[in-house]
């Protein structure tokens, strides 16, 4: 797939755009729905995870560089026939101001972090806001007496019907490692965004909603170097390689070792923790029919809100919410 990458790269930069129809005919063959690159696209979604880790980065700026080309292009012939307009159109007439909008913080750092974990060659994978018991806590080795369910608040859409199992807003992404564990036979290594729901006290550093994404790998001989090698590298690319960071012992019922990793961004700066993670626990396995004897694998979730904080310096989270248009102002397009 490499050579194919390369020869279309060569094929674009070769491609002559001197007139409108050739740049429709450079459009339709590189960058529409049923274009080269949307081909060498789908090509890549069936490739293991070992191959997209080498293969991502090329595929994106072989994209990059034919939507560039096509850009430059299509302003330079738009620029030329707006400059042979009549003289008589009036210049001077006053233009009406057009109010811009922005991306949100939040999804401006959801969508870097989506395309950190792409690059290293994750899928992305979605599941429902409102679970039932099974895949939001009995599945994850949360028993119903267990007392780390009195780790997070739940917000109970159904609860103590006869004969009907309890419906909760899901309080993590977890739920949708065991439905993707329950339709998709190892290797599996994805990231699940979304949002999440605790019935928690406002405050400065929490909130009863916010922005998740966690990851999953599963396959033969997976480790624990592997998943703290991935989150070191998740972690400089998101804020530069002179960041510091450690990684501590922690608990959680799904994983077992499990650990968290705190960054600070200078010397003189607070330390934040950002992530939890750890191998699947084998009753994680079992509960989706996967053999833990032969497979191992590796979770890790962190808060997209908390991010965006140490990333652009917020010191309260409800200013995420508050939809101030001076925060706003401050992420133009």
């Amino acid at each position: 797939m490499l050579d194919k990458i390369e020869a279309f790269r060569k094929e674009i930069l070769s491609s002559a755009l001197n007139t409108p129809a050739q740049l429709e005919a450079f459009r339709l063959k590189f960058l529409s729905r049923n274009g080269l690159i949307s081909t060498l696209f789908d090509e890549f979604k069936a490739l293991p995870g070992v191959d997209k880790a080498t293969l991502g980065k090329p595929l994106n700026e072989l994209k990059v560089l034919a939507e560039t080309m096509f850009k430059q292009c299509k302003e330079q012939f738009e620029s030329s026939v707006s400059g042979s307009q009549s003289i008589r159109d009036d210049l001077t007439l006053p233009v009406h101001a057009s109010l811009l909008g922005s991306l949100h913080p939040l999804t401006v750092v959801e969508k870097e972090i989506r395309e950190i974990f792409f690059r290293m060659g994750f899928s992305i994978s979605s599941g429902p806001e409102i679970e039932d018991d099974f895949h939001n806590f009995t599945a994850l080795n949360f028993p119903a007496d267990h007392p780390a369910r009195d780790m997070q608040d739940t917000f109970f859409v159904r609860k103590g019907e006869s004969g009907l199992e309890d419906l909760v807003l899901r309080t993590h992404t977890s739920p949708v490692q065991i439905r993707l564990m329950e339709n998709q036979k190892p290797p599996i290594r994805s990231v699940m965004p979304g949002r999440v729901f605790r019935n928690e006290s406002v405050t400065y550093k929490s909130y009863f909603q916010f922005n998740q994404i966690e990851g999953l790998v599963v396959d033969h001989g997976i480790s624990m170097a592997e998943l703290i090698q991935t989150l070191v590298t998740f972690a400089k690319m998101m804020y530069g390689s002179e960041i510091e960071y450690r990684i501590r012992s922690s608990f959680f019922p799904f994983t077992e070792p499990s650990i968290e990793m705190d960054v600070r961004t200078s010397s003189t700066t607070n330390w934040m923790e950002i992530l939890g993670a750890g191998m699947v626990d084998p009753n994680v396995f079992e509960a989706v029919g996967i053999d833990s004897e032969h497979y191992s694998g590796y979770a890790f979730g962190m808060g997209i809100d908390r991010i965006a904080m140490l990333k652009y310096g917020f010191t309260d989270i409800r200013t995420l919410y508050e939809n101030d248009i001076r925060m706003l102002e401050q992420f133009p397009l």
